[in-house]
């Protein structure tokens, strides 16, 4: 199968935000409990508390961190902001350039216990249940992408880049298949073999095979 399947929406979905989250998602992936708040309230500026939030929530959300941590749909930033009671969100122009904001990053890492893509247990648990997937589902590729998307952010760990990923699926989709077609004709005699690709022959002067 070929390696390119992704949809460009998909590209452009792909580690991003695609809009202002829903009210359950902002529930889910943007409250901060009691550990949070613990982990943020060290810091002393506004700016640098409701920037860690933000990358924290984003990497719950998205799976990854953002080139620009402050590049998040205004109701994200409303949400953490009154959960931290700040009043001037426009504090928060100061992150966009601060050093804290690659620390922030690296410690949320750390305490909140994400991984690599490359680890290579998580490529084998991944490899392993994508597999399962195609063996006993009947996902097209792009669906598998979704999934395994979902399953990285539900685990933990960071997303890749979308090529990389893309590739992982349709390695892991194209073994399926080979096995698929082992096991199919693994049973067939010799002369069933030829009778089969008889039916694939055109006969001269037609366009179809029987």
């Amino acid at each position: 199968m070929p390696v390119s399947f992704l949809t460009n929406v998909q590209k452009q979905c792909y580690g991003r935000y695609t809009g202002e989250p829903t009210i359950a998602q902002l529930n889910q992936y943007f409250h901060l409990d009691q550990t949070d708040r613990a982990h943020i309230t060290r810091r002393r500026q506004p700016h640098n508390r409701l920037g860690f939030a933000i990358q924290l929530g984003t990497v719950r959300f998205l799976g990854t961190f953002l080139t620009d941590p402050t590049d998040v749909p205004k109701s994200v930033v409303r949400y953490l902001a009154r959960q931290l009671l700040i009043a001037d969100l426009a504090c928060l122009t100061r992150y966009r350039t601060s050093e804290q904001r690659w620390e922030h990053a690296a410690e949320i890492r750390h305490l909140y216990g994400y991984q690599d893509f490359l680890t290579p247990l998580i490529q084998f648990r991944l490899q392993r249940w994508l597999y399962a997937l195609c063996w006993t589902g009947t996902d097209r590729p792009s669906v598998l992408f979704d999934r395994a998307t979902a399953w990285l952010i539900t685990h933990k760990v960071l997303l890749p880049g979308a090529s990389v990923l893309e590739r992982l699926v349709a390695r892991v989709h194209a073994r399926v298949e080979s096995r698929l077609w082992r096991v199919l004709t693994s049973g067939l005699t010799p002369n069933q073999k030829t009778q089969l690709d008889v039916l694939l022959q055109v006969p001269p002067g037609g366009r179809q095979s029987t």
